[in-house]
Formats: structure tokens, sequence, C-alpha cells
């Protein structure tokens, strides 16, 4: 039973991975095949070819996105973009909503500054427990300068969903700066830490602590 236990585990775990992939992929793409409802009907694949193919959406969506950011990058555009964002900020809960959506967006996704660019180790909620948290800010301004301290902004997952969470500002010499990258970090944490990411202390020239295998 034990042997049958362990083979019927092992095959779950090859396949619910798999699984759940491919309803994820087939997803996206089911919502950016949406996109071809902007084309008219008459020039249509399932129209001209008298069948649909799946993806083509996937190509339109990537169409779509580099011509706003092409349109978005130029003077003209971006006075098209702030007018649109002037006229969003006056609905008020619109406001709130698209605010908080974009200021996210900003932060995760902009190649500019160091937010969610280095995952950090802090003790808390004490001493003596570590947190894996995301640094994204550095430069904290009224909050640095009442602290007298220089301190950086870290941002605590929840887990299993790590976009929820809360912030909390950590002096920098209490914080441990991790190798391991944010994908890894935020699959340790989905996983509930099952899924530990590889790691040697070659990496790393130098340990405040012994590896555990070298405390005996």
């Amino acid at each position: 039973m034990k042997r049958l236990r362990r083979y019927l585990v092992a095959g779950i775990l090859v396949w619910l991975p798999l699984g759940v992939t491919l309803l994820l992929i087939n997803f996206l793409v089911g919502v950016m095949d949406r996109t071809l409802r902007l084309v008219p009907m008459a020039y249509r694949p399932e129209t001209l070819l008298g069948f649909p193919i799946p993806g083509l959406g996937v190509i339109l969506t990537v169409i779509i996105l580099l011509v706003t950011g092409i349109l978005a990058a130029n003077i003209v555009g971006r006075s098209i973009v702030g007018g649109w964002e002037s006229l969003l900020e006056r609905i008020p809960i619109v406001r709130s909503i698209y605010s908080a959506a974009k200021n996210f967006t900003e932060i995760v996704f902009s190649d500019s500054g160091k937010a969610f660019k280095k995952v950090l180790m802090v003790q808390y909620p004490r001493k003596g427990i570590y947190t894996l948290t995301f640094q994204t800010a550095t430069e904290m301004g009224e909050v640095q300068g009442r602290t007298g301290d220089d301190v950086v902004c870290c941002f605590v997952p929840t887990t299993p969903n790590p976009t929820s969470g809360f912030i909390i500002v950590v002096p920098k010499k209490d914080t441990i700066e991790l190798d391991m990258t944010v994908d890894e970090a935020a699959k340790l944490i989905m996983s509930l830490g099952v899924v530990v990411p590889k790691w040697t202390k070659q990496q790393t020239k130098e340990l405040p602590l012994k590896m555990p295998d070298e405390q005996s």
C-alpha cells in the first residue's frame, strides 16, 4: 500500500502542474482571442477560411500593445493619455481603482528603480523569526527622516497568494539580501515553502551563520 501510495502521489505531482498550466494557457489564449472581435466579421479567420484558428488573438493582442506603446511614447500620445487619465481622476470610484492599478503596474513592470528587484529576509514579527520580503523602496522621505536611520520599505506577501500582503519599514542594516530571484521567492511562497530554490554556499563569499550540516 505504501508503494502504491508513493506511485499515486508521483503521478499526481506530474499531471497536476501540467494540467493547471494547460488550463491557464487555454484561459489566457481564449481571453486574447476575444480581441478578434475588433476585426470586422468579413475579415475574421472563420469567415475567410471557414474555421477559427486558436491563438491568432494572441498575435493581435501583441500588435495592439506594441502600437499603443509606440503611440504613448511620443508627445501626442502622452497628451492623449494624460487627458484620459485626467478624465478618469474626476470620477470618484473609478479614480481610486485606476490609480491603484496604475501604481501597482508601474511598480511591478517598470525597469526603473529598485522596486521588486531584491528579495530580503528580515526578523519579523519578532527577533528569531525570519520572513521573506520584497524590497519596494529605498528613499522613504519623511519616514526616513523621522526615524533618523537608513530604512527600506519591504512588502511582506501572504501565502499562497503573494499578490496580497502588507508593508513594513525596516532599518537597512537589519535586512539580509538573498541570492534567490523574485520568481523563485514567489514560487517558494505560493508552494507554502515546499518548492525551495536550489542554492549552494559558494554563491556567497561570507555567511553570517554556519550551514546546518556544519553545525554538528
